[in-house]
């Protein structure tokens, strides 16, 4: 079983890598403003995707400038944030989103896109990240799937991002 999850997890970041490369790089510029200038990049992440903030804050490694949000009134105009969710529709990022859209404030979301409902944080977003997930990953005997790694991708995704960040950086010093 695992390694057929590992198959499909590499299978998962090898589409993120291709399909969404130019987003990643979009992202990482409009964060790297704040970086470069005097402002801070916050981090949202609703339910398991509060990991990827401490990822950025807490790590080895902690991502330059950069700070869990706790409340969007914190936002100033130089600061950026990025909002991780498991899907487009999550009502709290939606929520943030539409408050940081309406204040003018970029903003990078990364979930995966689920078309279906009116509030869609892929659509308020100045740069989105979709990160195809739209089922588990593993089949059961019923025909179901399970195994659905949503802050997997999201950190995958935010080490791309934390990386470019890193080259814009150096590249303007």
């Amino acid at each position: 079983m695992l390694k057929m999850f590992s198959t499909q997890l590499t299978g998962l970041f090898k589409r993120l890598q291709e399909k969404e490369e130019f987003s990643i790089e979009d992202s990482a510029r409009l964060l790297a403003q704040a970086a470069a200038g005097d402002g801070k990049i916050y981090i949202y992440g609703t339910k398991e995707m509060a990991a990827i903030g401490y990822e950025a804050v807490q790590s080895q490694e902690p991502l330059r400038d950069a700070a869990i949000l706790e409340s969007d009134a914190e936002v100033a105009e130089t600061d950026r944030v990025i909002i991780f969710s498991r899907h487009s529709d999550d009502e709290d990022a939606a929520a943030l989103a539409k408050s940081l859209s309406e204040k003018g404030i970029p903003f990078v979301a990364v979930s995966t896109v689920k078309a279906e409902n009116n509030v869609n944080i892929a659509d308020l977003a100045d740069v989105h990240i979709d990160l195809k997930l739209a089922k588990g990953l593993l089949p059961d005997e019923e025909g179901n799937r399970f195994g659905y790694p949503a802050s997997m991708a999201a950190l995958f995704v935010y080490y791309g991002i934390k990386f470019t960040i890193e080259e814009i950086l150096e590249e303007n010093e």
